[in-house]
């Protein structure tokens, strides 16, 4: 399998991140209409930060994401404004969603680097997850 790089003026790459992360409380809120603005405004973060998703999966009470991100950019730096415009937005369209949870997200996520494993295997996995 043969791997793309991207580059940016001074950095050839390929950093492919695997981030999960939970709604407060691991409520089951990212359902209907939340989980379809979610993507939406993830898709917006990502694409501004011009950075590329590989994979993504909403599953009622964590998200999924394969994403390929700018070192120079960083990982955490990514995170951060997906979860804080996420948040903003949906609290704001969803007033259910600020009765129910005191802040959307946890302060806590899951990054691990895709390194050697084959990125259609990780794919997969992530489009598997509403099933099991």
């Amino acid at each position: 399998m043969s791997r793309e790089f991207r580059s940016n003026n001074n950095v050839v790459y390929s950093c492919i991140y695997h981030v999960i992360w939970c709604p407060k409380y691991r409520r089951k809120v990212l359902v209907g209409q939340v989980e379809t603005r979610l993507k939406q405004i993830i898709s917006e973060v990502v694409q501004k930060c011009q950075c590329e998703i590989q994979e993504m999966e909403v599953m009622p009470d964590h998200v999924h994401l394969v994403i390929e991100v700018d070192p120079q950019y960083g990982i955490h730096r990514l995170v951060r404004q997906i979860k804080g415009a996420s948040s903003h937005t949906l609290r704001q369209e969803f007033s259910y969603l600020r009765t129910r949870l005191p802040t959307l997200w946890t302060n806590s996520y899951f990054v691990a680097t895709v390194g050697g494993a084959p990125l259609a295997i990780l794919k997969q996995y992530v489009e598997n997850q509403k099933y099991v």
